[in-house]
């Protein structure tokens, strides 16, 4: 074991998305407790056999999770949020989810983006009085189950000053940072209970390193590690997303056994560390890219590896730059892939056998790996130089009659999909349905979801998306550029996944994508009609992008490809046009002095999406799950007509911000938490847009759900917007009886 090989996390969903089917047959009552906690325990043994048939030297444990590993996290140290009154030591599985989902009496946790992935975690609730207790029973079992299966296990944890960060204070201002030391004590018990449960080594991530902390947090941590390492295993401190160079003299001197850096997202760092580096300590090198899906140039990156390995000697730990959660499971299943594609990928389980590729080149020669390194060398120049990335007319190309009342409703664009929905494109895409037996199917679902958003009284309406997949796959089947895969999931929240498309060349757009559609939905009412569009950064983000072009550059093509549909909606009679961007934020670099260059660029490719219209369509954006305050100059820069906000989960917070900023048009606040299936009373919602209003006038105030309704069902969603359009009314009389 010259140069152990890693992981600090491993996608939890399943190959086959066995997590999600498990989940949600628990939550419809066709799974017990007990069949659920089973599938879920087999289904992480059979990952840990996996990774050990693959070569994995130490499997990370506690990287699974039911819902989430931050809200874990917070549980292991007893931090259970007392709004809702349950006790960490003897929390349920149904008391979990009520956490994660909500109950009749409290919201769930609010949620938000983890750093700038498309994964979201919930939010812990830090009050003056937390207190903390060490409840490591769950990893204490993951640890025997995986002991028993003759794997080596390496417990993973969040660390404690990135859990504190992460969270929100609540009640009477203080600071977070007071409760550190409690924090601490928990830590330690629970490590010390890993130790004495046999653990050699412990994870222990702290990814806020990457980001620009203010002095006080970085100088809470040499005191908080020296705390923690005398009862501990070996702790194997792990950075990731980005450079922590600037903190090399500190993080060197740190009472830990070994540091992980992410050399993929800051190859350079390294210069930082290796220069003396301690003798004592050893150092994992995030060397293959856990965020992306494009196979890794072994050749160079055993070039790369071979100095470090020649000072380091056995010192020298190979993995991943982060956990595999961002990536999917296994490219082998992708059989209806085009071939010359599918050599150019490496999904999770194609990772692990670059790292074996990796580790048995520098301990036993070149020579010993020449036919993978072979393989890889061929599949990178082959995708070089394919004629299928390049288009040459792309690169050429880059050089209120509306009269709605105040406070107008509307929803973010989807509508439930319901079983005989996903039957009819199922059928479609498996040539089983003929394609006017499928649009006539989806007209009747257009219909359906217009005819009842009029019973409601929405005033301006969407066609309900019922012929789409997913809000980023269904414009990428219909741009040049994109390739799909059968099974590339990745978790977003809980049960909820996605499938990134693959953006392998240049982009452009075909034919319309979406104005037969909204045409047809428009032809059903009087009332205005949004059409409903993806924005560029988003496609972008949530995309698995090519590798050889500025991500920048490939934005500017979406974005041109978008204008075209823009344009075209408009001359179809469409004149309010939504343009989703809820990954702006999300997007943007972790360092601030990265910052400016991406909004620049993000915003110009909204714009030009947008551009060329009629100053009497209106531009609306939908933003989601994200902190706001930093980047309001951008936002307000885009000049959309209208923005949707997530605010609901958050009680309203995010609209302080854009209060302060008097963010100069029109803003949706969501009101009620469509990721639930909570349906919120009138008076929950009138709370909610009474605190709206008094942070924007009632001439720029829309009145929202907090995001896309797919995920829902129609008697929930009947629910909830009645009661919205209820509340909705019942102001605006208020408001004409005060004019």
């Amino acid at each position: 074991m010259s140069h152990p090989t890693h992981l600090l996390g491993f996608p939890r969903i399943g190959a086959k998305r066995e997590l999600k089917t498990l989940l949600e047959n628990h939550w419809k009552g066709e799974l017990d407790e007990a069949a659920l906690l089973q599938g879920a325990k087999e289904l992480r043994q059979k990952h840990w056999l996996l990774q050990k048939g693959a070569g994995v030297e130490l499997s990370p444990v506690g990287d699974f999770s039911l819902y989430d590993h931050v809200l874990d996290a917070q549980l292991l140290v007893g931090a259970a949020p007392p709004r809702f009154g349950f006790d960490a030591a003897t929390l349920t599985t149904a008391q979990y989810f009520e956490l994660a989902r909500g109950n009749a009496a409290q919201p769930a946790l609010e949620m938000t983006k983890w750093f700038d992935t498309n994964y979201h975690y919930l939010v812990p609730e830090w009050r003056a009085d937390t207190a903390f207790a060490a409840q490591p029973e769950r990893l204490l079992s993951q640890i025997r189950e995986a002991r028993a299966l003759g794997v080596a296990a390496k417990p993973a944890l969040l660390g404690p000053l990135s859990l504190l960060w992460l969270g929100k204070a609540k009640g009477e201002p203080f600071d977070k940072l007071s409760l550190l030391p409690g924090l601490v004590a928990a830590y330690r018990e629970l490590l010390a209970a890993l130790r004495a449960a046999g653990a050699e080594w412990a994870q222990i991530d702290e990814p806020i390193l990457a980001l620009d902390l203010e002095p006080e947090w970085l100088d809470a941590f040499a005191p908080a590690y020296a705390q923690l390492g005398p009862s501990a295993p070996k702790l194997l401190l792990a950075t990731y997303f980005g450079d922590v160079s600037a903190h090399a003299a500190l993080l060197k001197s740190l009472p830990v056994a070994g540091l992980h850096l992410d050399l993929v997202r800051a190859p350079e760092q390294i210069a930082a560390f290796a220069a003396d580096y301690p003798a004592d300590k050893i150092l994992s090198a995030g060397i293959i890219d856990g965020r992306n899906i494009w196979r890794a140039d072994l050749s160079a990156l055993l070039a790369r590896l071979r100095p470090l390995a020649e000072a380091l000697g056995t010192r020298l730990w190979l993995a991943p730059s982060c956990s595999l959660l961002h990536s999917p499971f296994d490219a082998a299943a992708e059989t209806a892939l085009d071939p010359e594609l599918k050599t150019w990928l490496a999904f999770a389980v194609q990772k692990l056998n670059e790292l074996k590729t990796l580790k048995r080149g520098l301990e036993e020669g070149r020579a010993a790996v020449s036919d993978e390194l072979a393989g890889s060398d061929f599949a990178r120049t082959q995708r070089q130089t394919s004629p299928r990335i390049h288009n040459p007319a792309v690169a050429e190309r880059q050089q209120a009659w509306l009269k709605l009342p105040p406070l107008p409703t509307t929803t973010i664009g989807s509508f439930p999909q319901t079983p005989a929905i996903r039957a009819s494109r199922a059928a479609f895409k498996k040539g089983e349905l003929l394609a006017a037996d499928y649009q006539q199917a989806m007209e009747k679902e257009i219909e359906l979801a217009i005819r009842r958003q009029e019973s409601l009284g929405l005033d301006v309406l969407v066609h309900g998306e019922a012929e789409r997949n997913d809000m980023v796959e269904y414009f990428g089947e219909q741009l040049a550029g994109f390739a799909f895969t059968a099974g590339g999931w990745v978790q977003s929240y809980g049960s909820r996944c996605v499938k990134p498309p693959i953006i392998f060349g240049d982009v452009g757009r075909p034919v319309p994508m979406t104005v037969d559609w909204a045409r047809y939905a428009q032809s059903l009412t009087a009332k205005p009609v949004k059409g409903m569009l993806t924005g560029p950064v988003t496609i972008l983000q949530w995309s698995f992008v090519r590798d050889d072009l500025p991500r920048s550059a490939v934005c500017r093509q979406i974005a041109l490809a978008l204008n075209d549909e823009v344009r075209d909606l408009e001359a179809a009679g469409i004149r309010v046009i939504q343009i989703d961007e809820p990954a702006i934020r999300e997007g943007l670099p972790l360092k601030r002095a990265d910052r400016d260059g991406y909004l620049a660029w993000a915003g110009e490719a909204f714009r030009l999406s947008s551009s060329g219209v009629d100053d009497a369509t209106q531009i609306h954006t939908h933003m989601c799950y994200s902190e706001f305050g930093d980047i309001l100059p951008a936002i307000a820069a885009l000049d959309a007509d209208v923005i949707t906000i997530e605010t609901s989960r958050s009680d309203m917070e995010l609209l302080t911000d854009f209060g302060r900023f008097r963010y100069p048009n029109a803003i949706g606040p969501g009101v009620y938490d469509i990721h639930s299936p909570r349906v919120p009373s009138a008076g929950e919602i009138r709370a909610l847009l009474d605190k709206a209003l008094k942070v924007i006038p009632a001439e720029r105030l829309w009145v929202n759900p907090d995001c896309g309704l797919k995920t829902r069902g129609w008697t929930e969603v009947d629910a909830a917007l009645a009661a919205m359009v209820q509340v909705s009314l019942e102001l605006r009389e208020q408001l004409a009886q005060a004019a």
